[in-house]
């Protein structure tokens, strides 16, 4: 009969998930473990040989399952951290990466007026981890958020309410630009977009989590991975206000690609900004 005492469950559960490729597979352990079982890591590491009841064990055991398949973390947890705030997520969106907090910093870097009520859209908001953070960061703007899931937008909504912000977002399910409505403004202060940007062929080479788990429709830019730059090329020229900004993340090497794109639309190079591995990772353009 399996051992539910707390140190043979971590013990079992880093041994299962350091053969399934898990890189951190005690810190796993322990989280999988507190969430099923509510223990802190207090009580985890300081009373070791208590034992959970067998419904906690058992839940666990179920959640360790689905790691090993490598189902990723912020599902079973059910939140994923995004500039320091929590975020829900399933699989119908892309998990809030810490990489994605670089177009938030080049944002916010470069407002010199916080207080301004700024009219901001996300193009393909997914989660809402963009859209959001940039409204509780700027508490008089409004946001528009644009989503071709119905199920996405659901999950954004969620964060919305959950942040406080609800009151704050225009949700619109649709492509692009026309998913707007007519009553909607014709242009935007501020633009962002994580747009799909992984080439198709390489989609076999992504992480089981990322590739098994998380929505193709919002990883998957076309044979090049640039078919969604393309389409926001023309909607971002004709939607930014004069004084505008608009950030977009980008994949590990198309910064020239997509910088292309934009400036022939009539945009103008604003600059850009890099992830935490030093990679460029957001290209901001102004009006041109």
């Amino acid at each position: 009969m399996s051992s539910n005492r707390i140190a043979d469950l971590l013990s079992d559960g880093m041994k299962a998930l350091k053969s399934a490729g898990i890189e951190a597979p005690a810190r796993e352990a322990r989280l999988l473990l507190g969430t099923a079982a509510r223990l802190t890591p207090t009580m985890m590491i300081g009373f070791p040989e208590r034992s959970v009841d067998a419904e906690a064990a058992e839940a666990y055991r179920t959640l360790l399952a689905r790691r090993v398949a490598r189902e990723p973390m912020s599902h079973l947890l059910g939140v994923r951290e995004f500039w320091s705030r929590p975020f829900f997520v399933t699989r119908d969106v892309l998990d809030p990466r810490p990489d994605s907090e670089a177009l938030i910093e080049a944002v916010l870097d470069e407002l010199y007026d916080r207080q301004r009520p700024y009219r901001i859209i996300d193009f393909g908001t997914g989660s809402g981890c963009l859209l959001l953070t940039l409204l509780a960061e700027l508490p008089a703007a409004k946001g528009w958020a644009v989503d071709l899931s119905p199920a996405a937008l659901a999950v954004a909504q969620k964060n919305a309410a959950g942040l406080g912000l609800g009151a704050r977002v225009q949700w619109r399910e649709g492509n692009w630009e026309a998913a707007l409505l007519p009553e909607d403004p014709a242009a935007f202060d501020i633009i962002v977009s994580n747009p799909p940007y992984i080439p198709a062929a390489d989609v076999a080479t992504l992480e089981p989590e990322v590739r098994l788990h998380e929505p193709h429709l919002a990883l998957v830019g076309g044979t090049d991975g640039l078919d969604a730059y393309r389409a926001l090329a023309p909607i971002v020229a004709r939607r930014l206000a004069g004084d505008g900004l608009a950030a977009l993340e980008i994949g590990i090497g198309q910064g020239e690609s997509v910088r292309e794109l934009m400036l022939a639309a009539g945009l103008k190079d604003a600059g850009s900004a890099s992830d935490l591995g030093n990679r460029e990772r957001c290209l901001l353009f102004r009006k041109g």
